[in-house]
């Protein structure tokens, strides 16, 4: 299979409206990365490093969210293909700050460390926005982004959502409970959010042991500290610029991306191709198929 290569460099636009000391948050270098801990797969003829597809998960998530799809990935493009944790989520380490500019530069600090190149960058929800900012990263490596794939999230910034403070502070009331089996975190998590697919999600983090109460495997205090964090973004509109080939994937039953958003998408990365799936918030998982099916296209184009 031929596929093409290109290679793009993030241009800087300077906001002059932009506040110095965001500017210097933005842009600073003296950001110590950690080590992610990361799921692989290898194609048969053992290419570890070249044209790899990267999988960030969402707030919340893990690498293991994307197990079944990272496999599928492999075999379709007979590429290797790498599933991260992201800082203070599944198995990476706990740490503060918890910005973009550190989660991006993590993730720039893995490809490095694994010698990647003509990487496609894919990302869900949080994940997306480390992808965004990557690829604005004012240091970004020219061989190292081939394509970004940005599933159901927007570069804006945000307040923090009603769902996020519930969350958190049920997470905090189950650990606080001394309690030992998932069905009574459940039971507590039942009365901040109903849906019992998201409930089911928010409780992969947890870690039951016969001998001790339940808690979680994500520091809650750092994610609870983070969240404004989260909700926004590095870089204003007119800052800086992608020009390489991006994929969004929208929900179309999420509110994550829409009308009044979607003029910051086509700011930031100009060459942005937008494509909607008849979902919700996670994409990926309520319609496999066809999500692979669009990101695959995409990247083997």
């Amino acid at each position: 299979m031929i596929f093409k290569s290109s290679v793009h460099r993030a241009s800087t636009l300077f906001s002059t409206e932009l506040p110095q000391v965001l500017r210097n948050r933005c842009l600073s270098t003296a950001v110590a990365p950690v080590e992610l801990a990361h799921d692989e797969h290898i194609p048969a003829d053992g290419n570890r490093s070249h044209r790899p597809l990267l999988i960030l998960h969402g707030f919340f998530g893990s690498k293991r969210n994307w197990q079944s799809l990272s496999k599928a990935f492999m075999r379709d493009l007979s590429r290797p293909v790498y599933t991260l944790d992201l800082r203070n989520h599944g198995s990476s380490p706990h740490v503060r700050p918890m910005t973009y500019p550190h989660m991006a530069a993590d993730v720039l600090s893995f490809c490095q460390k694994h010698s990647l190149r003509n990487v496609s960058l894919m990302g869900h929800s949080m994940g997306g926005k480390v992808a965004m900012a990557l690829a604005l990263h004012p240091e970004l490596p020219s061989d190292l982004l081939t394509d970004l794939i940005v599933s159901d999230i927007a570069p804006v910034r945000a307040k923090v959502s009603q769902d996020t403070v519930q969350h958190i502070r049920a997470m905090e009331i189950i650990q606080a409970g001394n309690i030992s089996t998932r069905k009574e975190a459940d039971e507590i998590m039942s009365e901040h959010e109903q849906d019992p697919d998201v409930r089911s999600f928010l409780l992969t983090n947890l870690e039951i042991n016969k001998a001790t109460a339940v808690k979680f495997k994500i520091p809650v205090d750092i994610l609870k500290e983070g969240r404004a964090e989260i909700e926004s973004f590095p870089y204003a509109p007119g800052e800086r610029s992608w020009d390489g080939r991006t994929l969004v994937i929208k929900g179309k039953k999420s509110k994550y991306i829409n009308r009044h958003n979607i003029p910051l998408l086509d700011q930031f990365f100009p060459q942005n191709q937008l494509k909607v799936l008849d979902t919700g918030h996670w994409v990926h998982a309520e319609l496999p198929h066809e999500y692979r099916k669009l990101v695959v296209n995409f990247i083997t184009r």
